[in-house]
């Protein structure tokens, strides 16, 4: 990793650690993620720490940085927060990164300032009900033209952290006479219009950012709540895609260097059998897989991020580095408990918490069979769905 950072990102990349140990170390990100309540003492720290302003431009009010400053900042965080990172990831790219990229210079000099003071929260509202990856066709939600802007009705589902958001990023079918790429229009809703409820979803891991069926009935929408150019939204929100995969991806990875720290830490203290039982060559070789499926996921994921952050192509890039994290994620979480036994598998450690928390990448933001098709598409193999 050393010689892909230059000496100001080595600087940051040990600032974010210290930070995260002296403020969150795992021990009380597991007090946390047990109360099942939304964190909001960590979004203000975040806000304290200035994270919320990393890789928005410094004339908007933000700490500039890159897409590699962000996978720093995502991987020092999900090392000790393991899936509490989200709480800061989720409105970096649907919010930050998404009004970054394609806002007009009003909606940019709005949002962007308190986004990165943490004054406000976004969340992303895309995926629907029988959809899962296939959101084009399973688009059902529509916008339509209405005096002075549009009205939203819907329904969307696995809307991570809506209930406390104030604004969402939502895909809806604006112009459904076009070709599929084209029928769709991004909006700015805010949480607080009538007609929008949330329920939240009871689910494995992941448990104090809570994802929610969002419910849409004649939503109203003003026209400069609309992001980007109408029927354009599916066309610009790739770029969203892509930044979600690669945070995922350093997430993944954050975790795998968790999942290292403690299995270490408990094979150098643990005595059985006469002596301590990192003697065990069995367990030596679980230690050995861990720490190189954490230095595979860096590198596939810096490099994508490296391309993202070039401008240039990357989307089989961003999809690869999200499939193998969080593949390699979870296998050494599996292993993690393993290695700790009896002791693993209880809520008092942290292994059960990152296993439970990184079993989601492996289905979102893309299932892991999806992502294989789309990279092996790419390589001009037919398309299989």
């Amino acid at each position: 990793m050393e010689l892909l950072l230059d000496t100001e990102a080595r600087e940051f990349r040990d600032a974010v650690r210290s930070w995260v140990d002296s403020k969150y170390p795992k021990s009380r990100a597991r007090e946390i993620e047990a109360d099942k309540e939304y964190p909001y003492e960590l979004w203000d720290d975040f806000a304290d720490a200035g994270f919320h302003g990393i890789g928005i431009d410094e004339e908007y009010g933000g700490q500039g940085g890159d897409v590699v400053s962000q996978v720093l900042l995502g991987q020092g965080l999900a090392r000790n927060l393991g899936g509490l990172v989200a709480v800061w990831g989720i409105p970096s790219f649907a919010g930050a990164k998404s009004v970054g990229a394609y806002g007009s210079t009003e909606q940019k000099q709005r949002f962007l300032p308190d986004l990165a003071k943490g004054k406000l929260r976004f969340a992303i509202a895309i995926t629907e009900p029988g959809g899962g990856t296939d959101v084009l066709s399973a688009m059902r939600t529509r916008a339509q033209r209405a005096p002075g802007g549009w009205t939203i009705t819907g329904q969307k589902v696995w809307s991570t952290g809506a209930h406390v958001a104030d604004y969402l990023l939502v895909l809806a079918v604006s112009h459904p006479e076009e070709k599929p790429s084209r029928r769709c229009s991004l909006f700015l809703v805010p949480t607080a219009n009538e007609g929008l409820t949330c329920r939240p979803i009871p689910k494995l891991g992941m448990r104090a950012v809570a994802s929610n069926e969002v419910y849409f009935d004649d939503v109203f929408v003003p026209d400069e709540l609309m992001l980007g150019e109408p029927g354009r939204g599916w066309g610009n929100i790739v770029a969203t895609l892509n930044n979600e995969r690669i945070l995922t991806a350093s997430f993944a990875t954050g975790m795998i260097e968790g999942v290292l720290e403690g299995a270490v830490e408990y094979l150098q203290q643990r005595s059985a059998f006469g002596g301590p039982i990192g003697r065990f060559q069995a367990l030596q070789h679980y230690v050995a897989d861990i720490a190189a499926w954490l230095r595979q996921s860096e590198l596939v994921t810096y490099y994508a991020a490296l391309l993202q952050q070039q401008n240039r192509p990357c989307g089989t890039e961003a999809t690869m580095a999200k499939m193998v994290t969080a593949d390699y994620v979870t296998q050494a979480a599996d292993l993690g408990i393993q290695i700790l036994g009896g002791l693993g598998y209880s809520q008092e450690t942290d292994m059960q918490r990152f296993w439970r928390d990184s079993r989601l990448f492996r289905i979102a933001p893309i299932t892991n069979e999806m992502a294989r098709n789309m990279i092996a598409e790419s390589f001009g193999l037919p398309r299989s769905y």
